[in-house]
């Protein structure tokens, strides 16, 4: 085959240690022909081949997100986007901006908003009621584990004093037991299941969205987090099968399907009849599942195997929650992994990481050694005994790095109440390494943003990006939070491509540039193993290839 698209004068990190120090690459029919020098590359060339002189700029194979909720974060670019403001007054201004400009929504919905704003991360309804007092306004706060509420929309529910908390959740309330318009976890479903279902065109809409955005950083792979039933943002499965038809999906996910909180064993029909819808296409895959074990630690609701502090420090009797009991969720996970799915566990708690790693271990004895790759994500606070515990069970590590430092959040809403010793136990992405597990990365955006290269600095400086929209208002974050958690540029670079590609199952398609991968490629502004590793972040995505074509192209070359 000869190429169409020759890349030429530039640097050409391959990842692949049989192949350095090139400076050029040759594709064609989606694919990557040659990797070398001008003249080995010039050989798969005929003269009607297209050429990008790349004057210096680097490449890397393209990036790939482990958690990711391209969907709903699409939607909510689509609706009332909170993400770019960081005040009180600026939340209040947006959303009132938003109604303003869609009269005729019955509901204003959408989110991003920051816990760090509000005195103990607990927003009041009074505000909102200020700027929408006539409709329902639900909005989730930056990580959706929390949402917003106005009067109307509590209303709706029939939430009052009256109304008892869900099993999985928590109404927010005041001294006579008066829900404030805080929804924590569950609690937020209350309201949710009020809202009207989008349409599948409507939630298309969303992924082409939130996909167009991925791309922007580089991204060309993701695993889609949640595919399932959701109050708010809608079920994304028959979204993704249609775009994939259509052949508009130019990156390729793997779909989590959710494991309802309530669902029995027979749920395995659902998940199997999925996955073999989903098998007939060519850029969506539905082979695995998502299990959200516990919930986060600024709410009090990520699974610890010792009680929260409270603001004095002294122990309260609070362990958070884990969603499924340790029998049911080994039950559970040992099914699904007979059925040959990847098992995707949310855990955030020490807790919920135990409880995870038992249960694989659990399906592996049971069902035999397997290649299902099951993953336990967001990992913040891991007991030092089970730091070993990943490479033995053969879970992988699946990281949001761009948590592992001294933002806001963090230093007001988390270390008062975890206490100086979990406190050390957070994101231990340097000792899962050292000690063996094998690492992917990924961004959970909306939670946090879906820029790799902020991400990738987070890993290597264990430090707030610059100009990071939540440092807070004296810059902040300058201190590196656990510096002995650091992990080197290229750790962090592999995660975000081979380790990532691994976890999709796409290792020998993608995550590294070689001859006859998919050509999935991103071309950076400048050589991010030549900058200070203090300037990572300023690092920008100028162009991104998927199956050889250009899918984001910021307009400088």
């Amino acid at each position: 085959m000869t190429a169409d698209l020759v890349l030429h004068n530039g640097v050409v990190h391959t990842l692949d240690p049989a192949l350095i120090g090139a400076s050029a690459i040759a594709l064609g029919g989606g694919r990557i022909l040659a990797v070398g020098d001008e003249a080995t590359v010039r050989e798969h060339v005929s003269g009607n081949a297209e050429s990008i002189d790349l004057g210096g700029r680097t490449v890397l194979a393209g990036f790939q997100d482990g958690h990711v909720h391209a969907s709903g974060a699409g939607i909510e670019r689509n609706r009332c986007n909170l993400t770019e403001a960081h005040s009180r007054q600026e939340y209040l201004d947006t959303v009132a901006r938003y109604a303003k400009a869609h009269p005729d929504a019955a509901w204003i919905t959408g989110g991003g908003w920051s816990m760090d704003v509000f005195p103990g991360g607990v927003p009041t309804k009074e505000d909102l009621d200020r700027v929408v007092p006539d409709r329902p306004v639900l909005l989730f706060n930056r990580d959706h584990h929390g949402a917003w509420a106005n009067s109307v929309a509590l209303e709706r529910a029939g939430i009052d004093a009256r109304t008892p908390d869900p099993v999985d959740g928590r109404i927010e309330r005041d001294a006579k037991g008066e829900p404030v318009g805080m929804l924590q976890e569950g609690a937020s479903d209350l309201v949710g299941r009020h809202i009207p279902e989008l349409t599948t065109e409507e939630i298309a809409a969303g992924i082409l969205e939130g996909q167009r955005y991925l791309h922007s950083f580089g991204i060309t792979a993701w695993q889609e987090a949640i595919v399932g039933e959701s109050p708010v943002v809608g079920d994304c499965f028959d979204a993704f099968l249609a775009l994939d038809r259509a052949g508009l999906l130019t990156g390729k996910v793997v779909g989590a399907q959710w494991w309802p909180r309530g669902a029995d064993e027979t749920f395995i029909s659902t998940l199997l009849d999925r996955r073999e819808q989903a098998s007939k296409g060519s850029h969506f895959r539905a082979d695995s599942v998502k299990f959200m074990q516990d919930g986060i630690c600024e709410n009090f609701t990520a699974a610890m195997l010792t009680p929260y502090l409270d603001r004095a420090g002294h122990e309260t009797h609070n362990c958070g929650k884990s969603f499924f009991s340790p029998e049911e969720l080994t039950s559970y996970v040992t099914l699904v992994d007979a059925h040959g799915f990847q098992a995707h566990f949310h855990a955030i708690g020490d807790r919920a990481v135990r409880e995870v790693l038992d249960a694989a271990e659990a399906a592996r004895a049971a069902n035999g050694t397997s290649d299902r790759r099951h993953c336990a994500a967001h990992i913040q606070v891991v007991h030092p005994d089970d730091i070993s515990r990943f490479a033995q069970v053969g879970v992988i590590a699946n990281g949001q790095p761009l948590w592992a430092c001294a933002e806001p959040q963090m230093v007001e809403l988390t270390l008062p109440f975890l206490g100086p010793e979990r406190s050390s136990w957070q994101y231990p992405f340097g000792s899962l390494v050292r000690a063996g597990a094998r690492l992917c990365f990924g961004s959970d955006w909306p939670v946090s943003t879906p820029n790799v290269l902020e991400e990738v600095h987070v890993a290597v400086n264990r430090t707030v990006p610059p100009d990071h929209a939540h440092a807070g208002a004296d810059g902040g974050g300058t201190d590196p939070l656990l510096p002995s958690e650091r992990v080197d540029l290229e750790t962090a670079i592999e995660a975000f491509t081979a380790g990532s590609a691994y976890l999709n199952h796409l290792e020998q398609e993608t995550g590294s540039i070689t001859p006859g991968k998919r050509a999935d490629l991103v071309v950076l502004d400048r050589d991010l193993f030549s900058v200070p590793t203090s300037e990572i972040a300023l690092v920008e995505v100028d162009l991104t290839f998927a199956d050889g074509k250009i899918v984001h192209d910021r307009g400088v070359l």
